[in-house]
């Protein structure tokens, strides 16, 4: 997955802000000073960086760190039995395409167990709420999270080579 934008264009619908979603076993919230470090390693680590351009430079990691508590459309998905942060979810906008779009990253320790699947669906359940659609790009070669795109209900629409790898489109109906 790609990291969408989480700054909404002038066109966008307005989303309420700041939301808490839940679902079966997470509360999706805005990220708190207390989940920087949980956070940071999502931007770090290699394995959850692998079809994201490899793990994100120091300085920009700084320069993350200072913006991401309480910033629009970026969730923290926290376990509800403990608080843990098992990843991020986040709607933005995608200014070129003129639509929302969800981004995740979920942290090795709670993959495969559809934490990521269960944050998606809310959050993209919380976008169509002022959106038509809700679009996501991820690379081709990231199966695992085209796998949980079409589970959520999201269908392929274009592939394309952006980064200097292939890309995949896919968007709600509607």
């Amino acid at each position: 997955m790609r990291t969408a934008a989480a700054d909404p264009g002038p066109s966008a619908p307005p989303l309420p802000w700041p939301a808490v979603l839940t679902t079966e076993r997470q509360i999706l919230r805005p990220v708190e000073r207390a989940d920087v470090p949980a956070v940071t390693r999502l931007w770090t680590d290699p394995e959850v960086r692998r079809h994201l351009g490899g793990p994100v430079a120091a300085s920009v990691v700084r320069i993350r760190q200072r913006r991401c508590v309480g910033a629009r459309g970026v969730f923290v998905a926290a376990r509800a039995e403990d608080g843990a942060v098992a990843g991020l979810v986040t709607i933005g906008w995608d200014a070129g395409r003129g639509e929302r779009e969800v981004s995740y990253q979920f942290l090795p320790e709670h993959w495969g167990r559809g934490y990521a699947r269960e944050a998606v669906t809310a959050a993209v359940d919380w976008a169509l709420a002022a959106s038509p659609t809700v679009i996501a790009v991820t690379q081709e070669a990231n199966t695992r999270s085209r796998r949980l795109l079409e589970a959520v209900g999201l269908a392929h629409v274009e592939s394309f080579v952006e980064w200097d790898a292939h890309q995949v489109l896919y968007r709600t109906p509607g």
